[in-house]
């Protein structure tokens, strides 16, 4: 009796020891497309997540092109986080290469987008409405939003070369605090679906990060509410601050549409820079992720001096003003407060 007693304290102690490295082993393998979703899936997740970033800090997803490394992290994933609405370009090309099963998960389901107003006379006011975005839980698409089919084949438009238009709808929505509360419960059903024994955890961590997000927010409307209404309009390189602007009540002019890899050509600028005499705006804005050099000459054209560095489809490093999404947030309105009522 006392030798098989031992034997299952043993066995015990034998299974004890090799749970860490299981329960490692087993860890739910992520891969999110850019920085501010891994801030989020980091939220959730916590430790029993293992997460990979494609696009890193202050890395532009409009222009990103996938690495071999890339290919072998979505290879192996359990899951991969997108933000979806034609962000990711590159998204269907780097799942096809890597032939991924992993479910794709949009994380813009459930968000009503705005329409893209970007048109040839570079008129935004930012006041067009938006239709529903509704997702099914597969991942399956109706024709109103690009005809996708399955979750593995949703990017398949961008698969031949680089497209760098995002179509109808602009796919910024995480720049509104209420949206990114809905980015967060998306990735908690997301993990809860994938990895059920974590369900507990995932809805506990998503509960206490909401709490932060509508401090956060009421944060945000009380800096806001010192900027007169009427110097509320701003210039940035690109169109990617509709949700603030329709959150906070602004005005963002941009050369650029709602991506990067567009060119503005001389005419945009020409017009833009006529738009901006007419509207007095108060703030000009660099972006972390754009080059300088057309606010600089929209600057110099102006008069108008370059307030600061906004962050808009990427966080800083670790050591900058926007590590995390609600560094980003406070950061951004801060500076476009600052910039407005210093003048």
């Amino acid at each position: 009796m006392f030798r098989f007693n031992k034997l299952v304290t043993l066995t015990g102690v034998a299974v004890t020891l090799l749970a860490s490295p299981l329960a490692a082993a087993s860890n739910l393998k992520v891969v999110s497309t850019f920085s501010i979703i891994s801030d989020f899936a980091e939220n959730v997740g916590g430790n029993r997540i293992t997460l990979t970033t494609l696009v890193g800090p202050n890395n532009d997803a409009h222009t990103y092109e996938p690495r071999p490394s890339d290919v072998t992290a979505v290879k192996n994933a359990d899951l991969v986080l997108a933000n979806g609405a034609n962000f990711e370009g590159f998204l269907g090309r780097l799942v096809q290469a890597s032939g991924s099963t992993a479910e794709v998960v949009e994380l813009t389901e459930g968000i009503q987008l705005l329409r893209n107003t970007h048109d040839d006379d570079h008129d935004h006011s930012n006041d067009q409405h938006h239709n529903d975005h509704h997702h099914h839980k597969n991942h399956k698409h109706d024709d109103k939003h690009g005809g996708h089919t399955d979750h593995h084949h949703h990017h398949d438009s961008h698969a031949g070369g680089h497209n760098h238009s995002h179509g109808e709808y602009d796919p910024h929505a995480w720049q509104s605090v209420p949206n990114a509360r809905i980015y967060v419960n998306n990735i908690a059903e997301a993990f809860c679906s994938a990895d059920p024994g974590g369900c507990p955890s995932y809805r506990e961590n998503a509960k206490s990060y909401d709490a932060k997000l509508i401090t956060l927010e009421k944060e945000l409307e009380s800096l806001v509410s010192e900027i007169p209404l009427d110097k509320r309009t701003a210039i940035t390189s690109h169109d990617a601050f509709g949700y603030l602007a329709q959150e906070y009540g602004f005005q963002f002019l941009a050369p650029q549409g709602a991506s990067t890899g567009s060119e503005a050509s001389a005419q945009t600028v020409a017009k833009l820079i006529q738009q901006i005499k007419q509207q007095q705006a108060s703030a000009l804005f660099v972006e972390n992720i754009s080059n300088p050099q057309l606010i600089q000459q929209i600057a110099s054209e102006t008069g108008m001096k370059v307030g600061g560095k906004l962050y808009s489809d990427a966080l800083s490093t670790e050591d900058g003003d926007a590590a995390t999404y609600i560094d980003m947030m406070r950061h951004n309105i801060s500076t476009i407060r600052d910039t407005i009522l210093n003048q």
